[in-house]
């Protein structure tokens, strides 16, 4: 269930496209609170706020904050202009957005009868934390290339919480951000994941789609329980439309649990049944006992896959040029290298095909 507070603007801490952080004054003391000015406006110091402080109570690693529910004496004004997809759907911060397949998009025509992403590779991953280090192993090979995040609704749904997507589109790594289903907040909405990566094509003209949930993870610890699964429908979105996909493993020596230890369960689970169209797994070819572990699990997925052992030579330095903080699960990049290297194979692998 909700917990509510009110509280008082102390002061803004920074802000970043779609997104204001705060310090606010509650009756326990002060707290840290995120609001989306897009959807409750600009919140001031003084400024008295309604407070949702269930993930800060819940003590969440990636969404701890108190979020801004209203700025009860300053509201936004209504929007104007086109648009009637629904997202956030029949919760109390629903909002409109317009959708790049809608009737009233200028991009309608263009996606109506769309039917083929024209053998563009994309990149599938389970954790958003993924995203720059796929970024950085595609980059160091092939610079220049137009890359489109499209991004789930499995984490966080507006994509204003990513500061890593803002920061990357701010400098040009991302060409632009595709929300899909209940997600919002990107340059382009779309409906589902196959409207997403054909907006990532004929809309934004790209070559490669990296495709993941936003910031946050939901596991249970059951083999189905996590919002990662749908790393396997994106596999089958991609091959059904003509796309060349690319999954990436989800590998961790930081990690000790045996579920995660290696190649994660969530990898073997929604690439190895989750996923009916064939994809492309890079396996990273990491030294010694632990890379042997990951090669040998990595056969579990060779009955419908096609392996591709990618060498990861100069990729820990590229990941170490990162535009933008790397981090996965409380982890930095030496923290759980095997992790951040897996991913830039991942876009090693991707350079390859487009050469």
């Amino acid at each position: 269930m909700i917990r509510w507070r009110k509280g008082e603007v102390v002061r803004i801490r920074r802000e970043w496209p779609g997104a204001v952080e705060l310090d606010v004054s509650v009756p326990e003391g002060e707290c840290r609170a995120l609001a989306y000015p897009p959807l409750v406006g600009r919140p001031e110091p003084g400024d008295e706020v309604l407070l949702n402080t269930t993930a800060l109570a819940m003590g969440l690693g990636t969404g701890g904050y108190a979020m801004v529910v209203a700025v009860p004496n300053r509201l936004p004004q209504d929007p104007t202009g086109p648009g009637h997809l629904v997202k956030a759907r029949y919760t109390p911060l629903q909002a409109t957005v317009l959708g790049a397949d809608e009737q009233d998009s200028p991009h309608h025509e263009t996606l109506r009868e769309a039917d083929s992403i024209d053998g563009m590779p994309v990149v599938v991953a389970d954790l958003h934390s993924a995203l720059p280090a796929i970024l950085c192993g595609l980059y160091a090979d092939r610079p220049g290339t137009r890359v489109t995040y499209v991004m789930q609704d499995g984490g966080a749904l507006p994509a204003w919480f990513s500061m890593a997507a803002a920061r990357l589109r701010e400098i040009g790594l991302l060409a632009g951000v595709v929300t899909v289903g209940q997600s919002f907040g990107g340059d382009v909405e779309a409906v589902t994941v196959h409207t997403g990566l054909l907006a990532a094509r004929h809309v934004l003209g790209s070559e490669v789609a990296i495709v993941a949930q936003g910031p946050g993870n939901l596991g249970t610890g059951t083999r189905w329980g996590f919002s990662g699964v749908s790393a396997g429908e994106a596999v089958n979105a991609a091959g059904v439309l003509l796309g060349r996909p690319v999954a990436a493993l989800r590998v961790s020596e930081g990690d000790r649990r045996e579920r995660h230890y290696g190649i994660s369960h969530h990898s073997l689970t929604a690439y190895g049944r989750v996923a009916l169209a064939p994809a492309d797994v890079p396996v990273p070819m990491l030294p010694g006992e632990f890379g042997e572990r990951v090669r040998d699990q990595a056969e579990l997925l060779a009955v419908r896959h096609r392996l591709v052992p990618v060498p990861v030579d100069g990729l820990h330095e590229a990941l170490r040029d990162s535009p933008v903080r790397l981090s996965t699960m409380g982890r930095g990049l030496e923290e759980d290298l095997p992790y951040f290297l897996a991913s830039a194979a991942a876009g090693r692998l991707t350079a390859s095909l487009l050469s």
